[in-house]
């Protein structure tokens, strides 16, 4: 059985708000510039790692696998948003990949498909946890800290490394015309 004193303790809780607000601030990327943009995902990556770095480790009790909110078009949808916003700030080189040493061209990454993991992780963490049930949000912030450990931790480093060039880059950010998703020209 779920112990409540973990799931609503106050680290989990705060995470749990902090995760909320990174959904909803990339579910409404549009309303942003790119300048403020490029500003709020820089402070709030660093906080979302601190805050999920916070929450204790526990086991996953259920049998079940948990169901996932957020689906392929979904997911699309806010890359899609967020690559749109930040233009030709986008892409950057990867160079924490296991086999990046054997590889004799640049590994390209892209800050919004890294958001988007983030996102897409975050959001199915969010729904679970919001749906109230102890032995689910319990399940939900073991699976959310593992896949923060494994997998989009490093994203979140990644972008935000990435996110600061763009930022102190002394280049313009003001808006600009959207970047194409297949070849990097400007969308029509």
């Amino acid at each position: 059985m779920a112990d409540n004193k973990v799931i609503y303790s106050k680290d989990v809780v705060e995470f749990t708000t902090v995760a909320y607000e990174y959904c909803t601030f990339a579910e409404n990327t549009a309303k942003y510039s790119k300048s403020d943009f490029l500003k709020v995902a820089s402070k709030m990556l660093p906080l979302l790692y601190v805050k999920v770095s916070l929450l204790p480790r526990v086991e996953p009790e259920l049998d079940d696998v948990l169901e996932d909110f957020v689906d392929e078009f979904t997911y699309e949808q806010i890359r899609s948003a967020i690559r749109a916003k930040i233009t030709r700030h986008d892409d950057y080189l990867e160079v924490f990949k296991d086999d990046m040493h054997l590889s004799e061209v640049p590994i390209d990454a892209q800050i919004s498909e890294d958001m988007a993991d983030i996102y897409q992780d975050l959001k199915n963490y969010c729904e679970r946890y919001r749906m109230g049930i102890d032995e689910i949000s319990h399940d939900a912030l073991a699976e959310v800290t593992e896949n923060f450990e494994r997998y989009w931790g490093q994203r979140l480093c990644n972008a935000l490394r990435a996110l600061h060039a763009a930022l102190y880059s002394g280049d313009d950010l003001s808006d600009e015309k959207p970047v194409a998703d297949d070849d990097n020209t400007p969308a029509q």
